[in-house]
């Protein structure tokens, strides 16, 4: 079942373009904003994401491969 309502999405103001996605820019994109693994989980194994009013579970296997689950 599809949660997504695309009238529910806020205005998001931009932030100042840095020299580096200037070069994006100039080709029409922005670089994807990168989060290392370890900031994002902190030491734990598994994080709850809420997207569009449903939860998702983003876990690290013991393989240490990522697993999103909804």
């Amino acid at each position: 079942m599809n949660t997504h309502n695309p009238h529910e999405f806020r205005f998001r103001p931009r932030r100042p373009v840095t020299d580096e996605q200037a070069q994006y820019t100039a080709a029409g994109r922005l670089p994807p904003r990168t989060v290392s693994s370890e900031a994002l989980f902190n030491g734990l194994y598994e994080i709850g994401i809420n997207h569009g009013g449903s939860l998702y579970r983003l876990k690290i296997t013991r393989q240490g491969k990522l697993i999103l689950n909804k």
